[in-house]
């Protein structure tokens, strides 16, 4: 059994329900999606106080099973006007674990700004934010330390958060206390300030107990040996998520210079220095971590901690989702450039997908030119002071893209692609269509399958698959990255929950869970006023040649969702 708390920030009331068995299974994407809906939130304003703020960890949450304390949050997205479902690592879905709490809703808004405190004896009070009030992440996560201890995990709203900029997330701590792991797309930081919560200390304490503990810890045991057996995840703990990079810029799908080419360097001429190989040699050189793990237990370890050349830390972590957005899709080129942006956006709480996106559309209209890493910093000043410049940069893509009058704006539902460019890597493409996140890659991406001789109908249905493994995933608390094993071994997956909590589920359980959730949240979609040409691609995707390739996109809303109905 395990707790989940119920905090109204109106009165400060709190209410515990208590969860058992198969209920500690159907957690984070699934548990957020059926909470909406049955709260009836779709038509709400999702920077009202009737939108619920929901943190939900998986029920691995708290043991040291491999890449499975991931943490969901979601609420009606301000951004999007749709569901929303963001993911991350760090320790506070650890630690929720750890003191047999699978997660809050915070409902309700407070009149002051305060900081909520989560003892390991569940008493929750409710403390004044004034000293953190307007500070960087970095500045407020090493005060909360001071003042609660080394034995805690945060979650934090940045200072963009608090004037409830659209492009912020809500920050949660690593491993080594940096406040780095994002919630970071839909705007949930915005949601988090409009309820003025500063931040979230929980305690960490220890492995919490399980139903048939030995034979829980076995099934740990058999998917860390699986997941040592697979040469992709062996490559992600050398390269890290950067070494996507290498592959699309190869293939010429990478965003550059705001989605008008796909490869940011020829080939031909060297290795890429946004590149993965580049980046750990080059990291490795200078004496930073090319191999971290972002949240305790987990063998993949694609994080890192980058570092200049006097070995003194830039930033951690450098991903590739940022190095395409503030990277290529800016224009910078080294990844030094990259990893100081990089270092600001965490600082702010900010998502690094949607900044630098948004960047992107700035110098397309002129603002600023491409490649200059200075403008970036400026911009960035912009957000962090709130200036009215920085007020309306925080509101995101493409409410940026429209104020300027740009043509090529890279957003679907109203939030920006990620790093895979839809004329070429067809599969993740439909799959930003499709997705009721917006233009998420995380709900199912596929960038390495070549469709050039697959029908919609192909690419769609490779989409649906994808998709419902995501959200399988994102359900259960376990990090995608795991895919190559995850997907392949349901029949352990169950074991484990069944072994943790006394349940009887079927290895069908895990797919059923992820189709369930894609319903929902489609009916959410639809019950906030979606319709079918919603799930579109902007037209310059159909209408500009994308170089090297001079592909097109070639799918179209209204068939994608024909294919899809067949599923729902």
């Amino acid at each position: 059994m395990r707790k989940y708390f119920h905090i109204d920030l109106n009165d400060r009331s709190i209410e515990t329900q208590t969860l058992s068995g198969e209920a500690l299974a159907r957690a984070g994407r699934h548990f957020i999606a059926k909470t909406l809906l049955e709260n009836d939130v779709a038509t709400v304003d999702p920077l009202s106080p009737d939108n619920p703020l929901i943190f939900s960890a998986g029920p691995f949450a708290g043991s040291n099973f491999s890449n499975g304390n991931r943490l969901s949050v979601g609420c009606k997205s301000p951004l999007t006007g749709g569901i929303k479902e963001a993911n991350t690592g760090g320790t506070f879905g650890f630690a929720l674990g750890q003191l047999e709490l699978s997660g809050l809703t915070l409902y309700g808004a407070s009149d002051e700004w305060v900081v909520i405190r989560i003892t390991k004896e569940h008493e929750i009070t409710f403390e004044s934010a004034e000293p953190y009030m307007g500070l960087g992440n970095f500045e407020a996560s090493r005060l909360l330390h001071e003042k609660y201890g080394d034995k805690i995990s945060l979650a934090l709203c940045g200072p963009v958060g608090e004037y409830l900029g659209l492009t912020s997330g809500i920050a949660f701590t690593d491993p080594e206390q940096r406040p780095v792991r994002l919630a970071a797309r839909g705007g949930v930081g915005a949601v988090m300030g409009a309820k003025k919560v500063k931040a979230i200390v929980v305690d960490r304490h220890k492995m919490p107990p399980f139903t048939d503990r030995k034979k829980f810890m076995g099934s740990i045991k058999q998917y860390g040996k699986l997941l040592r057996e697979q040469p992709v995840i062996e490559n992600f703990g050398k390269l890290g998520t950067a070494m996507v990079g290498d592959y699309t810029n190869t293939i010429g799908g990478m965003p550059v210079r705001n989605f008008s080419s796909g490869q940011i360097q020829d080939p031909k001429d060297g290795p890429l220095q946004v590149g993965g190989q580049f980046i750990a040699e080059l990291n490795a050189g200078r004496g930073g971590e090319t191999t971290h793990a972002c949240m305790p237990g987990c063998m993949i370890k694609c994080s890192n901690v980058y570092v200049d050349e006097q070995g003194e830390e830039i930033c951690s972590p450098l991903e590739y989702e940022t190095i395409g957005l503030m990277g290529t899709n800016c224009g910078l080129t080294h990844p030094d450039q990259i990893a100081r942006v990089n270092h600001i956006a965490n600082d702010l709480g900010v998502d690094s997908i949607e900044v630098g996106a948004m960047i992107g559309v700035l110098m397309e209209a002129g603002v600023g030119d491409f490649g200059d890493e200075g403008f970036i910093k400026d911009v960035l000043t912009e957000m962090h002071e709130g200036s009215e410049k920085g007020r309306l940069y925080a509101q995101g893509t493409e409410r940026v893209g429209k104020h300027f009058g740009v043509k090529r704006i890279p957003v679907i539902k109203k939030q920006a692609l990620s790093a895979y460019d839809p004329r070429v890597i067809e599969v993740t493409g439909v799959t930003m269509m499709l997705t009721a996140q917006g233009a998420d890659h995380t709900a199912g991406n596929m960038h390495s399958i070549v469709c050039d001789d697959k029908t919609t109908e192909e690419v769609t249905e490779l989409s649906m698959g994808a998709q419902k493994n995501s959200a399988a995933a994102d359900s259960l608390g376990l990090c995608v990255f795991g895919r190559s094993v995850t997907e392949a071994n349901s029949e352990l997956i169950v074991e484990a929950i069944n072994a943790a909590y006394g349940c009887e589920l079927d290895p069908s359980f895990v797919l059923e869970t992820g189709l369930e959730t894609l319903k929902m949240e489609h009916e959410f979609n639809l019950q906030a006023g979606f319709v079918t040409e919603d799930d579109q691609l902007p037209d310059f995707f159909y209408n500009e040649a994308l170089a090297p390739s001079h592909k097109t996109a070639r799918h179209s809303a209204q068939a994608v969702n024909e294919v899809r109905s067949a599923h729902f």
